[in-house]
């Protein structure tokens, strides 16, 4: 079952249950390892070990640079939010005591919307 709010993932040492599923740099699986051995892994190639699966048993973790994951996640989320479409509510209010004058500029304003 999926947790409605959104966490970022764990990564490095936050990743405690262990045996995990490694994925590697380039896409490759590289088998059920303890996390000591997969963080020593990621270490020596200088990337970090990010959690993408926590549901999964075991869970799946993969090695990769983590500051350019979260680089391009901004990136996409910018590039969402600049393409959504906002609507704008406007609204005319008449009161009793309007003149003519008056109720033919809001009608006009209202139809122009």
């Amino acid at each position: 079952m999926q947790d409605s709010t959104k966490r970022p993932p764990r990564v490095n040492r936050q990743i405690r249950i262990s045996p995990v599923r490694v994925i590697g740099a380039d896409g490759s699986q590289l088998g059920i390892l303890e996390v000591d051995a997969a963080l020593s892994m990621a270490q020596e190639l200088g990337l970090d070990l990010v959690e993408v699966a926590a549901a999964a048993r075991p869970p799946v973790v993969r090695i990769m640079d983590y500051g350019k994951f979260k680089f391009e996640q901004a990136k996409q989320a910018r590039l969402a939010k600049k393409k959504q479409h906002v609507i704008h509510l406007k609204e005319v209010k008449y009161r009793p005591g309007i003149d003519d004058h008056d109720f033919d500029t809001k009608t006009r304003h209202a139809r122009r919307f």
